[in-house]
């Protein structure tokens, strides 16, 4: 993995799990100590997240962690579930054997993981998802909800403190790898597209 790339992904996760708060100010050299990455890769992974719109450079300011936007919420959803659900369709079409014994291996691992880990649970969902979307064989599609997980992510830890059982929703996608497994692409997208709309309910409810 390139340097950026994985400066990417390390920032990345400290934006999309709260660790760098909404608004605060990203010191170059902070990230540089704690990732021990050099300036070049930081910068270059702040500029790919500036236009995924997780930060926002503001000219002789500096660079911030981008707000979490509430309004936003009902927008995300309005493209994630038709997207998601075509992203299912595709996946029962064109996922192959190992690609379900991944995801099969996924929920084995998620039995491992404690209630009261919550970020555990959360990695099991987001990997889940991530594996869905190589399995549509659609680099374009794929690009696109990475895009939108990971704002949906934040809200989703933003409240995670007043949701109830985060096993639960994580465990839904059970009926998406089985739809899979017979190729059966209506009921995969009806799981996924259930899936995300409990979430959003979960989300609403506590905001």
């Amino acid at each position: 993995m390139r340097l950026s790339e994985k400066a990417y992904h390390l920032i990345k996760e400290k934006i999309v799990t709260l660790e760098l708060l909404p608004l605060s100010v990203i010191d170059e050299r902070v990230l540089m100590e704690e990732l021990g990455l050099g300036r070049t890769p930081i910068r270059e992974a702040l500029h790919r997240l500036a236009a995924e719109g997780l930060v926002n450079i503001v000219p002789r300011r500096g660079m911030f962690v981008a707000n979490i936007s509430i309004t936003d919420l009902q927008k995300i959803f309005e493209v994630r579930m038709p997207m998601e659900g075509l992203c299912a369709r595709l996946a029962a079409q064109r996922v192959t054997a190992g690609q379900i014994a991944q995801m099969e291996r996924l929920f084995h691992a998620l039995e491992q993981v404690p209630d009261r880990d919550i970020k555990g649970l959360m990695s099991v969902d987001e990997r889940f998802h991530h594996l869905l979307y190589q399995a549509a064989d659609n680099e374009f599609l794929a690009e696109a909800l990475d895009r939108l997980y990971a704002p949906s992510l934040r809200l989703w830890y933003l409240v995670l403190d007043r949701l109830g059982d985060v096993r639960d929703a994580v465990e839904r996608h059970r009926g998406v790898v089985e739809a899979l497994k017979t190729g059966d692409g209506e009921r995969a997208e009806a799981f996924i597209r259930q899936h995300i709309a409990q979430f959003q309910q979960e989300i609403k409810a506590v905001l």
